[in-house]
């Protein structure tokens, strides 16, 4: 990942510096020093661009480039539009801007005394490219050198940042990850690892939740040679009831015997997003030592088509009791959920459960790729991560729950099917989830499948893989479940 480093602003340094300078402007204001400063080594070549009608139509955030800047050893002056009283939408503007310019030498970004963590963490975050599976991959990126008025103070910023952006990176290498390199098992073993860095891991397989009547969620997984496995993380930086964040890790989505179309089928690596983004979370709460006990829980599979398949018209039994109708095998992902929301309400006795998916093509029809859909059967609870979306930058819309929901779920044959048919998709996803939730116990289902991959640039990543829901569920922790 990008390294984010605190250094003090020496005018000097502007001068001298041989790869990107950064700096920060407002038409309606005079020039601060740093841009003062390369404005008189550049001969009032920066005056001048910030003078320009191009310039002043620019959006707060975003910026012009000058390249190679007479009279500078830099490569390149970028210089941001940026108020004086910026608004938290404008300086995540402001760091997507020098990230999405990154190359592969370090910047120079004169902040001084302008906010330093927004900038700093969303220039960190869309500095980010995908080349493992490059047979030649480019060199990485560069660092960001953030010169500020005290790099002392600095320092902490930077480095709650540097966890929150690694791990959004994290997420977002498990999602561009191809099935046939991170697999059930491969994924299991790199979570393992995180012990390292001070999770409890606990990872249970197909005996174990055999034992436990996990029926449902190990029914999607047994055509695969892969073999089904439940990982534990336990992050305890506090006492008392945890909240528990479950996500849905089907490593592959074939649709099982209701085949998908073939057409874009090779995006379905995509399917263990939920996963991605809860591994992501808690390697962010360890990294930070934040004061908060949290567990997550991915529930990995794959679910492919094979004379051992699930088949339509199957009916299993779930580890709480009820007898699931399978209507449609490729409504996978809510069978490994509810195994999952029953353990985990019955072994951790939880404050709050919140399930992250890449649920439904519904909720893309929905809210299309800039929000993910929120249900939640608490009010408070939603208007935290509503809330918390709103400070991250992430988009976030709040969605209906429903007797009406349930009863298109309801099953002749058995006690509740696994859809309830095209009307309403993604509430009767959710409809089913609410059914394997304790009474009173607050619950959220995230159905991130609009949002976790996405073909144009989303609000601060590159095309691809977002890693949307890190940023959003720890700025909830933050504020509601942190001693």
């Amino acid at each position: 990942m990008t390294n984010l480093t605190a250094l003090a602003l020496e005018l000097d340094h502007l001068d001298t510096h041989p790869g990107r300078v950064v700096v920060f402007a407002d038409p309606d204001a005079p020039l601060p020093r740093a841009a003062k400063r390369c404005d008189k080594l550049t001969r009032g070549a920066v005056a001048r661009a910030v003078g320009s009608s191009e310039f002043g139509a620019l959006k707060p955030g975003k910026g012009m480039t000058l390249a190679y800047p007479a009279g500078m050893a830099a490569r390149a002056l970028q210089i941001i539009r940026l108020p004086r009283k910026a608004t938290s939408d404008q300086l995540r503007r402001a760091g997507n801007s020098i990230g999405a310019a990154q190359g592969e030498d370090a910047a120079l970004i004169a902040l001084d005394t302008l906010p330093l963590r927004e900038i700093a963490l969303h220039a960190a975050l869309r500095s980010y490219r995908y080349e493992a599976m490059k047979a030649a991959p480019k060199s990485p990126l560069g660092g960001l050198l953030c010169a500020v008025k005290d790099p002392e103070a600095a320092k902490p910023v930077l480095d709650d940042a540097t966890a929150l952006a690694q791990s959004v990176h994290l997420t977002r290498d498990l999602v561009h990850a191809p099935a046939n390199v991170l697999n059930t098992e491969s994924f299991a073993a790199q979570i393992a690892g995180l012990a390292d860095i001070g999770l409890s891991v606990e990872i249970l397989d197909r005996d174990e939740m055999e034992k436990l009547g996990m029926r449902a969620l190990l029914a999607v997984g047994q055509a695969s040679d892969n073999p089904p496995k439940l990982a534990i993380m336990h992050w305890k930086g506090a006492e008392g009831p945890p909240l528990c964040v479950l996500g849905k890790g089907v490593m592959f989505d074939t649709g099982g015997i209701s085949l998908k179309p073939g057409a874009g089928m090779e995006e379905m690596t995509m399917d263990m997003g939920g996963a991605a983004v809860t591994v992501g979370l808690m390697q962010a709460l360890a990294l930070r030592r934040a004061p908060a006990h949290v567990i997550g829980l991915v529930g990995l599979v794959e679910n492919m088509p094979d004379a051992r398949a699930q088949r339509p018209g199957d009916i299993v039994r779930s580890m709480k009791g009820d007898m699931i109708e399978v209507i449609n095998t490729d409504a996978e992902g809510r069978l490994v959920l509810c195994d999952m929301l029953h353990y985990a309400a019955e072994r951790f006795e939880p404050r709050a459960m919140i399930d992250l998916a890449t649920l439904t093509g519904a909720i893309i029809i929905a809210l299309g790729h800039d929000r993910a859909g929120v249900f939640c059967n608490d009010d408070t609870l939603a208007d935290g991560i509503l809330g918390a979306a709103r400070d991250a930058g992430e988009g976030a819309w709040r969605m209906p729950l429903g007797a009406e929901y349930q009863r298109q779920i309801d099953s002749r044959l058995g006690d509740v099917k696994n859809t309830g048919g095209r009307p309403a998709g993604s509430c009767t996803a959710a409809a089913f989830l609410e059914r394997f939730v304790p009474e009173g116990m607050p619950w959220a289902h995230l159905d991130i499948a609009g949002v976790a991959l996405t073909k144009g640039d989303s609000a601060h990543a590159p095309k691809g893989a977002s890693g949307w829901g890190v940023l959003t569920l720890d700025a909830l922790i933050r504020t509601r479940f942190e001693d």
